[in-house]
């Protein structure tokens, strides 16, 4: 790991981090504030144990050191007790920013990046960044802080009672610091890095297997499952085995830097003794101040290995925030779209897959009027699925425009353009929340009687019904506890609901059997009234009553007209395609 790459890991954290700090300037001000009163009554301690035993050597009162001292202690625990206090007002708020901020983030986060995600690691990410945020204020403002300004403060009482002592004691804190900085920076970092990616990586790993159960049950998997997490687990063993033992090994050479300080100090200060040039009471100012020094730059190595782990912790969700989101690609300024607006067009349309060697869409151009139902067909990768997220703006164009009544869809709003289209895919998902969550998804703040509406009118209202907590029913992490068709009338509701006038349904009845695809068809008829509808068909038979079949190959359009009009042509692509779906059936 290169000098510049762990440099800016650190900055990237702390600017991160101080950011989210300022927006509570006060609170840091007063834990500043606590902090050097706490370290300076500390800093105290030494000086007036040197002058309370000189008092007791010399036959003269204790008592005014005596309270002076105990006056210190008061002061040191009292400010240290608010600073902690002060910490948590701090703490809490910031991680609390730290991880709705995160959250709202991700959720804008293009669909690529999703489709490349697991999304066990990202929880991860966020959870252990928010967690490393708590460590680096009490490591920054209550261990670091503090430690070294007691550094400063002792080295320059020790240089008042002996210059030569305290510039050992300068020169050896100097030393013991680099030595601590140097390892932990450079050697540890790096190792504790690569175990937190691998981390990461089981909590994926881990995600994955879980969410996907009923996948592995299908197919006996659950040994292959053990196998496969045991070698995401051996990495992580191994990097984090790596990453503790140079963690020890850097303890270690801090532990000698410490010895070799110690006896330097130590022995300078007895030999002023020996010559007659210090009294007890300075050597016992020394003992205490050294004791003081050598705790102290103990606890810095402690902490600044603490802080290292706390970045590393911090780094992948600093990364994560610094991933692009959505609306950020637009450039152009926004536009009113028309309430009802339903008429689309691609207009010269260019798109490619990033990395692709060449672009799927060159030119395309398509009109669409407002209401026409529009059949998508074609082979696999031909285009259709890409030309419905391109009006979703789930992907970006590279060039061209496409419009709704005429208004650039880049100039709109992804979430008022979103909220203009309904969608009903060919596995909904469903959140793990009631059936009416699930359906008043689609408009926030619908009453009980508008989902009742959608319900049945898309047909589920009697299995709803029947349920025994109706529409209160807890369906099960992505649906789990529905059957596929009461899946599809629950995500028509939610269409249904929406009252958006552009439809997008990608083969809603294709994985369904022949019953409940019947009631799916219906409603899907009714969900189609008065819509702009565009039908992504796998099974030609389902487009046979729309008005215009738009047939996809390679990236373009090389068929367009009326199913009948289509299966007239006697070498068209879609007549192949539905004589080859009828022989196979």
């Amino acid at each position: 790991m290169s000098l510049i790459s762990t440099n800016g890991a650190f900055a990237r954290v702390f600017s991160f981090t101080f950011r989210l700090w300022l927006r509570r300037r006060g609170t840091v001000v007063t834990i500043l504030i606590l902090v050097i009163i706490s370290t300076a009554a500390d800093i105290a301690v030494p000086v007036v144990t040197g002058r309370l035993v000189d008092a007791v050597a010399g036959g003269q009162p204790p008592w005014g050191a005596f309270a002076a001292l105990l006056a210190a202690g008061v002061v040191s625990i009292a400010a240290k007790i608010l600073s902690y206090f002060s910490i948590i007002e701090l703490t809490i708020p910031t991680m609390r920013t730290a991880e709705a901020e995160a959250f709202a983030h991700v959720q804008r986060l293009p669909a690529d990046w999703h489709a490349n995600a697991f999304a066990g690691a990202t929880v991860r990410k966020i959870t252990r960044g928010a967690w490393a945020l708590d460590d680096m204020g009490d490591l920054l403002f209550l261990a670091l802080l503090p430690s070294g300004l007691i550094l400063l403060g002792t080295i320059g009482t020790l240089s008042a009672f002996r210059w030569e002592v305290g510039l050992v004691a300068g020169l050896g804190a100097v030393l013991f610091l680099g030595i601590s900085l140097s390892l932990t920076l450079f050697w540890v970092a790096p190792a504790a890095r690569l175990a937190n990616a691998q981390d990461s990586r089981v909590s994926g790993a881990v995600a994955d297997a879980i969410t996907s159960n009923s996948v592995v049950r299908a197919h006996a998997g659950e040994a292959r499952e053990d196998a496969r997490l045991d070698l995401v687990l051996a990495k992580w063993a191994h990097r984090s085995r790596r990453t503790w033992r140079r963690g020890t090994w850097s303890g270690l050479s801090q532990d000698v830097t410490i010895w070799g300080l110690r006896a330097a100090v130590l022995g300078g200060a007895l030999l002023a003794y020996t010559r007659d040039l210090a009294d007890a009471g300075e050597i016992a100012f020394v003992v205490s101040a050294l004791g003081m020094l050598d705790g102290y730059l103990r606890q810095m190595g402690n902490h600044v290995r603490g802080l290292q782990k706390a970045v590393n912790d911090a780094e992948e969700l600093v990364a994560l925030m610094g991933v692009t989101p959505e609306q950020s690609v637009v450039k152009r300024p926004e536009a009113a779209l028309p309430a009802r607006a339903a008429a689309l067009a691609f207009d010269h349309v260019d798109y490619g897959y990033t990395g692709a060697a060449t672009p799927l869409f060159t030119g395309l151009n398509v009109a669409i009027p407002s209401g026409q139902k529009v059949g998508l067909v074609g082979r696999s990768g031909s285009g259709k699925t890409t030309f419905v997220k391109l009006i979703q703006r789930l992907h970006e164009i590279n060039g061209g425009t496409i419009t709704l009544d005429g208004v650039d869809l880049q100039q709109v709003p992804l979430q008022t353009l979103r909220g203009h289209i309904a969608l009903v895919p060919q596995d909904p998902v469903l959140f793990h929340r009631s059936l009416a969550d699930n359906i008043a998804y689609a408009r926030p703040g619908a009453t009980m009687d508008d989902i009742r509406e959608a319900a049945g009118r898309a047909g589920a209202a009697d299995f709803i019904e029947q349920l025994p907590k109706g529409f209160g029913t807890i369906v099960g992490e992505r649906g789990v506890k529905l059957s596929g068709g009461e899946r599809q009338r629950v995500a028509i509701a939610r269409a249904f609901l929406s009252q958006a006038p552009v439809l997008i349904m990608d083969e809603a009845t294709s994985s369904l059997d022949s019953e409940a695809e019947a009631k799916v068809a219906e409603a899907a008829e009714r969900l189609m009234e008065g819509r702009t509808t565009l039908v992504i068909a796998h099974r030609l038979a389902t487009v046979e009553r729309m008005d215009r079949i738009l047939v996809f190959d390679g990236g373009k359009i090389v068929e367009d007209g009326t199913p009948a009009e289509l299966l007239a042509r006697s070498q068209g692509l879609y007549r192949a395609l539905r004589a080859r779906q009828a022989l196979a059936s």
